[in-house]
């Protein structure tokens, strides 16, 4: 009875590990949709002549026409009437503080058909991520532990929590679907390098894992690398939009591609705002991963801290980070320089969730790879 027993929750567990590879694989589907819809949302707004009007709208007022400060407006003639689209008001404190540009129409460009389609493009990605949260969700009952065990479990939940946080900025009304491409690109290549070079099957944790501080400090550091990661693509974002804004304010002309693009995205001191915000904002989450992870080490090894290459690595990420937010409050560190260590410091945490665990010996390599 206890032999049966046995084998029939063996088989139930692998019947449900084969269901969370089909979920797994079906959000990829869904992901793809979404790719194609966010292209179709760039595609039909670069059409738009919104574009052409928010570079009007940041042109300086004729000397004469305007007071000195006062909002340069752009005037649009249309059946034979005349409306004045006054410039948006922005309010900053980044680096690039001398400019006063508004921020883009957004990925649609201003028309219905693209608003369209980058609607859909959300809407796919919802339901891409119910089908990923429900695959992990199904991983964890296939073991009956958290689904955090090995690289690709690792892998496909920090995919999930990263979309999680998207959504989550999206409900709460924050102008952030300009990262939907990227992130839904991103996804994508996580979930096929997963699925190709880091699928492992379930299996039961090694003894060192086999602890609710896996709950605790495993599950911080999936949330503080998804939120990482929006705030790299903005600062990424913010210095080609940076770049392009420092080009016009030289009198420079960018092509019509680099036009067509950077327009519709939030001005760079938006970008360097958000990064700045969603960075600083879960820099003591990370700080707190780091210390529940020295009190698992103490419960697991008998040491808070060996300078073990995981452990050297995250603390090396959390110094990179801290110096990101010196250099934010330091005036000469603003903007650009400040934004290239937030990318370096994003670096070092890939190096830590990626290489640490697929190239170093180290008591962190029994993740599976």
């Amino acid at each position: 009875m206890n032999l049966s027993a046995t084998t029939l929750a063996a088989a139930t567990n692998e019947n449900l590990a084969q269901i969370s590879n089909y979920l797994i694989y079906s959000s990829m589907a869904v992901y793809t949709l979404a790719f194609f819809a966010h292209m179709a949302e760039w595609l039909f707004g670069s059409r738009s002549k919104v574009a052409r009007t928010a570079a009007a709208l940041t042109a300086r007022p004729a000397e004469g026409t305007a007071k000195a400060g006062a909002a340069p407006a752009v005037t649009v003639r249309k059946d034979g009437g005349t409306a004045v689209l006054d410039k948006p008001k922005v309010v900053t404190r980044a680096a690039s503080g001398a400019r006063d540009v508004p921020d883009g129409p957004g990925a649609h460009g201003g028309t219905e058909k693209g608003d369209l389609y980058g609607r859909i493009a959300v809407s796919l990605t919802v339901l891409a991520f119910l089908l990923e949260a429900s695959g992990v969700l199904t991983r964890a009952l296939s073991v009956q532990r958290a689904p955090w065990g090995n690289m690709y479990e690792f892998s496909t939940t920090f995919s999930t929590v990263a979309v999680g946080v998207y959504l989550a900025l999206l409900l709460a009304g924050k102008n952030v679907r300009w990262a939907g491409l990227p992130l839904v690109t991103t996804v994508l290549l996580d979930l096929g390098f997963a699925v190709t070079v880091l699928y492992t099957e379930s299996d039961q944790l090694v003894p060192a894992l086999d602890s609710y501080w896996l709950w605790i400090h495993v599950s911080t550091a999936i949330f503080c690398g998804a939120v990482f990661y929006l705030g790299a693509v903005g600062s990424i974002l913010y210095l080609f939009r940076d770049s392009y804004e420092a080009k016009l304010a030289r009198g420079g002309k960018p092509g019509k591609f680099a036009t067509s693009v950077m327009e519709r995205l939030p001005s760079a001191a938006s970008l360097d705002k958000f990064s700045y915000r969603v960075n600083a904002a879960v820099f003591p989450l990370w700080t707190f991963t780091i210390i529940a992870g020295a009190i698992w080490a103490g419960d697991a090894w008998g040491r808070y801290w060996g300078w073990d290459a995981k452990e050297v690595w995250s603390f090396i990420t959390w110094v990179a980070y801290a110096a990101y937010l010196h250099a934010r409050a330091t005036a000469g560190w603003k903007g650009r320089k400040a934004a290239y260590i937030a990318l370096i410091a994003f670096l070092c945490f890939l190096w830590n969730y990626y290489g640490v665990n697929m190239f170093v010996n180290s008591l962190h390599s029994y993740a599976g790879v």
